[in-house]
């Protein structure tokens, strides 16, 4: 174990009282940080890591703060808050799914709470995981969906490990596994379980589990993680696959508008740019859609490129994407019109992550590529392997790049969750 700078100890300690409301909707009574990555896709829900600076180059023994184990499997990302580090994780042996609680100055665990076990019924992709999501934290109560039983089921923890409520989401009928985050919005926990047996979105109360509203959804499988934004002036939940895209009001449930675009099977979540939305799918055709955001759902260009594990990152009118086999794009994101494609050594399902400049995302190789947001051509910054294998996606907050990362030596098989800064 490295011995740790006194800017590590600072950093830790401002989080803990350095509060600040987020700018994401519905988030702003939360008890969080600036320096927080409390959800899938961080603060505001779309990879975006702000202004600060972030390590451009680590390998091993280059910039590693700190590097802790992860017993089991999962692909989900690590979600930041105060002093913790929540991570959703399942023994692929002991079939057993639980959350892990790691301190975010050292690494070291303070807590792994059994969520469920055994139950595990239903078939799942040899890419997917028992721990494909991405837990939330509101800064009170932790909150992870697992599939379970033949379920979808939805569990409150609290900061210090123990379980407040459980509650099922859904019936689920797995067609490939369940890799779908919650999302949080005011007092409501907000899950879908889109499935071919008939999908649901539902509302919760996030201080007793209570279901406050749900929506049906078409008997299709999809994977795509709903998220909230701003939009033509109320907060919108946006939902991708099932052959339409969908606006939901997230207070209630009711369907706001919806349009046919994306595939049947989606995984990346949709993104947007204030103007416009945008997504992809990739069964059983391939398609990278733009919706307009004005509440028409109209779409204003569609493309046959299929994006279809990773999300993709709008930025300053610009559409950036890493495609599952390594080809990078660049699209203006009012006209469709392809800029660039350059081609990555690597398989990608991890998603783009954005931090001034700079975009990063890892392979399933374990190597993270790190390039710049610029319109006119590809601009390849470093390339930094870390393993052998990595599924989720960097996490950036406080001058620090979270990563789970597995290695492989032969049958033996370990995770590990990399804290990444400038030494």
């Amino acid at each position: 174990m490295h011995k740790l700078p006194f800017s590590i100890l600072i950093l830790a300690l401002s989080s803990i009282s350095a509060f600040a409301s987020l700018d994401a909707p519905g988030a702003g009574s939360f008890p969080l940080s600036e320096t927080d990555w409390p959800w899938w896709r961080g603060p505001d829900r779309n990879g975006h890591a702000g202004e600060q600076p972030a390590p451009l180059e680590w390998d091993e023994t280059k910039n590693i703060i700190w590097k802790a184990p992860i017993p089991g499997r999962g692909h989900g990302s690590p979600s930041v808050v105060s002093d913790s580090i929540f991570i959703a994780t399942a023994d692929e042996q002991a079939q057993t799914q639980s959350v892990i609680c790691l301190d975010r100055s050292t690494g070291k665990r303070k807590w792994m709470t059994e969520v469920h076990e055994s139950g595990w019924e239903g078939r799942i992709h040899k890419r997917n995981t028992q721990a494909s999501t991405t837990v939330a934290c509101d800064g009170e109560r932790v909150f992870v969906t697992f599939m379970y039983d033949q379920a979808i089921w939805l569990t409150a923890l609290s900061l210090d490990g123990s379980i407040l409520w459980q509650t099922q989401a859904s019936d689920f009928v797995s067609h490939w596994g369940y890799s779908t985050s919650p999302v949080l919005y005011d007092d409501l926990i907000i899950v879908a379980s889109d499935h071919k047996g008939g999908g649901n979105l539902s509302g919760f109360d996030r201080k007793t589990g209570t279901k406050i509203w749900n929506t049906e959804r078409p008997a299709i499988p999809n994977y795509a993680s709903p998220v909230i934004y701003r939009l033509n002036g109320s907060d919108q939940l946006i939902l991708p696959g099932c052959e339409k895209i969908s606006s939901y009001d997230p207070k209630t449930g009711k369907t706001i508008w919806s349009t046919p675009a994306t595939t049947q099977e989606t995984v990346g979540s949709a993104v947007v740019d204030g103007d416009r939305i945008y997504a992809s799918g990739g069964y059983p055709k391939n398609e990278t859609v733009c919706v307009l955001a004005d509440g028409s759902g109209d779409v204003l260009w569609t493309s046959p490129i299929r994006v279809y594990a990773p999300s993709m990152l709008a930025h300053e009118g610009y559409l950036y994407t890493i495609a599952d086999t390594g080809l990078a794009h660049c699209w203006d994101g009012q006209t469709g019109d392809l800029m660039w494609r350059a081609k990555i050594k690597g398989d990608f399902s991890a998603s783009l992550t954005r931090v001034g400049d700079r975009l990063y995302v890892s392979s399933e190789q374990g190597k993270t590529i790190v390039f710049k947001a610029n319109p006119k051509r590809f601009e390849l910054l470093a390339e930094n392997q870390l393993g052998n294998e990595t599924w989720s996606s960097p996490v950036i907050t406080g001058n620090r790049i979270y990563l789970r990362v597995a290695h492989n030596d032969g049958e033996q098989r370990n995770e590990f969750l990399y804290a990444i800064g400038e030494r």
